[in-house]
């Protein structure tokens, strides 16, 4: 491959900041700060940073559209870009995967993510890479309760994890650069 875009879902806005919906963006800002890039204002509706790793240019994307609204974004990004779904990799969290573990999938359904669900709409495909972050707990809520769990910041106890899962998200970000898949490493308590 020669370009990829590496893209983290989430909300914009400081009240969404450290939210479990926002992992993708934890991942894109540790990303970024591993790369010694920077996000800026892109010409749609997103933050971006380009950088070059061993001769793949990185295109590492926030949306600014809130997360069910991100395909929008996304197409944007991977028509600029001149990028194939196949090169891109999706960033984002799961309730239903416990928190800390990381499942990389090559292509699949939305699993009832909104912002997956926008991707998959516009682009009318399932077939592109996704990273999914577990942020889920021992009272993972059913039905209505979901998204008011979602949108909860972690609890003090959960930091550590969440520090720890984001940085091997990253690790499997940029395998993901540099070969075009990704096997997360998982913690062996999990």
């Amino acid at each position: 491959m020669d370009a990829v875009a590496i893209v983290g879902l989430g909300n914009p806005g400081a009240q969404y900041q450290g939210t479990r919906h926002n992992v993708g963006f934890m991942v894109i800002r540790e990303l970024c700060g591993r790369l010694r890039t920077s996000l800026r204002p892109g010409k749609g509706d997103y933050l971006i940073a380009r950088t070059n790793l061993e001769g793949v240019d990185v295109h590492i994307a926030a949306p600014t559209t809130f997360m069910n609204n991100s395909g929008a974004a996304v197409v944007d990004i991977l028509e600029r870009f001149r990028i194939a779904p196949h090169e891109l990799l999706v960033v984002v969290d799961d309730f239903a995967l416990p928190l800390g573990l990381l499942r990389f999938r090559a292509k699949g359904s939305d699993g009832g993510h909104n912002g997956l669900a926008s991707i998959i709409s516009m682009l009318s495909s399932y077939e592109f890479p996704r990273l999914r972050c577990g942020i889920g707990n021992e009272t993972m809520p059913t039905g209505s309760e979901r998204a008011p769990f979602v949108l909860s910041p972690f609890s003090p106890e959960e930091v550590p994890a969440v520090a720890d899962m984001a940085k091997r998200a990253t690790d499997a970000c940029i395998q993901f650069a540099r070969t075009g898949h990704a096997r997360p490493v998982n913690p062996a308590h999990v």
